[in-house]
């Protein structure tokens, strides 16, 4: 059991972690955060390069002119991470955010020492295909948490921008994997792919010594019953002292939330993910997978992963050229994956999410008509095609699908509805990575008309079914649902038609919508002193804290 970690007060009283308090402690959280995602999109770019290399093949001769055996080397990844978010679905619950990442980051850590140490002789590929799972395990538990831990320490007025930059950051990864490839395609043979692969360690050990220091979400240690530990937390992150009336309001209204959903004691059962009523679990869990569903199948590891197998394969480029246009190529992505760090409190969720989709299908269009008549002049409109296609996907659909799940499900299902969404994630990537090159060997054009059709899918979709919630607290979201319901209108108009609402207004609109009752006196843990135990508050409000 990782220890709790450790916090010390100042002359105020004020609750200080690794010596910080308030927009310090804050910021550090998100730098660790988004270090995990730095690491995922390091370890989703670094095969791009070498899956097709020489001494690569050499050293594991399967996948010599073989795309069906690159494509599992490359997507078995997946298949661990698709594991390691059904481990956190099942366990996410008891074992907490931080303990969660720190878990993940451990076995991403023991994956790459696996894979490094793959020597001829010794059945080197199927150590290597073990050792790539078990980094995907760990990779997999990290997405599952990271997001909600993000969502859970953050105000409504940044969580946006700050689970944004955790998904843009997964760009500037793919970047670090993409130049790193190509620098080690220079070196000894075995440099070309053992240093790329044995580079992502430091980010892995930075997570780990990262959040033994930092503290655990506040919203889950008062789902385990710990107000104590919570209200600290609350305190640092604010730089308040425990007994300031924000900090106290603050954990009423999580209460509040907590206790309309059930949610006290902390384990959500599978059957409440697929309930309606006025929380609509059910519709916000699908929201959630949905959103990367449509992420994947829109074609996007289609060209991450084999950027440069395909500027060789599709429009016949040399190898060399291939890895530099790809280098270049995620650097047009990091960039554009910025964008929507400025934007996405101001335009909302649901317009980046049309104006990608939008742009992902004309992109995918210009690939494939380019590609029809063949030769290399057409291709060169090709090329065009997937730089506009990274440049729509870094500004939108990278970051919205890691950020819509966090925010949209419910604090009772958030950690299991989130970790079902990064099931969809890793299921359809694992998915489309499979059948790419094969689909590209077959149909050089058909392939990407396929997901120029699938993006064009998305737009109705997207249109009538996802409300907003840019600017929304997260007990706030909660009742635009509890709105649609039980006003009997689509949860679009019910995002558009409430009003945005302070803590004390959403107190009173959780009353009028039946979450609290006026005896509960809306949450009476924003009244607490420090010290005082849930059970006792719950004793002076008539038993309703159960």
């Amino acid at each position: 059991m990782v220890l709790k970690a450790r916090f010390s007060d100042n002359e105020h009283g004020v609750p200080h972690y690794m010596k910080l308090t308030g927009r310090p402690l804050s910021l550090m959280v998100s730098v660790i955060a988004t270090c995990g995602f730095l690491l995922f999109g390091y370890d989703q770019g670094v095969m791009s390069g070498i899956i097709s290399a020489d001494p690569f093949n050499d050293y594991f001769p399967q996948t010599k002119n073989n795309s069906t055996w690159q494509a599992f080397v490359t997507a078995i990844y997946e298949v661990g991470c698709l594991l390691g978010a059904i481990f956190q679905l099942t366990f996410g619950d008891k074992i907490g955010r931080r303990r969660a990442i720190i878990m993940g980051a451990m076995i991403m850590i023991i994956g790459v020492i696996i894979q490094c140490t793959c020597y001829t002789g010794h059945n080197p590929t199927a150590q290597f295909i073990i050792g790539r799972t078990i980094t995907g395990f760990g990779n997999g538990i990290n997405t599952s948490t990271i997001p909600t831990y993000q969502a859970e320490c953050s105000r409504a007025s940044n969580r946006g921008l700050l689970i944004c930059i955790e998904g843009g950051i997964i760009a500037f990864g793919t970047l670090f994997a993409y130049w790193i490839d190509y620098g080690a395609s220079y070196g000894p043979a075995a440099l070309t792919w053992r240093f790329p692969i044995a580079f992502q360690v430091i980010f892995g050990l930075i997570i780990v010594i990262g959040m033994i220091w930092l503290p655990e979400s506040p919203r889950w240690l008062l789902t385990r019953d710990r107000p104590e530990e919570a209200m600290t937390v609350l305190a640092a992150l604010r730089g308040m002292n425990r007994d300031d009336d924000e900090v106290k309001l603050q954990a009423g209204i999580i209460m509040d939330s907590i206790r309309a959903s059930g949610h006290i004691g902390g384990n959500t059962p599978y059957s409440a993910l697929f309930t309606g009523g006025k929380t609509q679990h059910g519709r916000r869990m699908l929201l959630g997978i949905s959103s990367q569903f449509f992420q994947q199948i829109g074609g996007c590891n289609a060209v991450i992963y084999y950027f440069p197998v395909l500027f060789e394969t599709s429009i016949g480029l040399s190898k060399n050229l291939s890895l530099l246009l790809g280098g270049v190529n995620m650097i047009v992505y990091a960039a554009f994956a910025t964008v929507s760090w400025f934007i996405i409190e101001r335009v909302g969720r649901r317009k980046l999410f049309l104006t990608g989709s939008i742009g992902q299908c004309l992109s995918m269009v210009l690939i494939f008509a380019c590609l029809i008549p063949g030769g290399p002049g057409p291709a060169k409109g090709a090329a065009v095609g997937f730089f506009i296609y990274i440049a729509f996907f870094g500004a939108t659909w990278l970051p919205l699908p890691w950020l819509y799940p966090a925010e949209i499900n419910p604090i009772k299902t958030r950690a299991k509805a989130n970790a079902v969404s990064t099931c969809s994630n890793w299921l359809w990537n694992f998915t489309v990575v499979m059948f790419t090159p094969p689909f590209v060997s077959a149909s050089p054009y058909g392939c990407y008309l396929f997901f120029a059709v699938m993006n064009a899918l998305f737009i109705p979709i997207i249109y009538f079914f996802y409300p907003e919630t840019a600017g929304r607290s997260l007990e706030e979201i909660d009742l635009i649902f509890a709105k649609g319901y039980l006003e009997k209108m689509t949860y679009v108009k019910a995002s558009k038609e409430l009003p945005h609402l302070n803590e004390h207004e959403i107190e009173i609109k959780s009353k009028e919508y039946g979450f609290i009752s006026d005896d509960d006196e809306g949450g009476q843990l924003k009244d607490a002193r420090f010290g005082e135990k849930e059970g006792e508050l719950a004793h002076q409000a008539n038993g309703m804290m159960v």
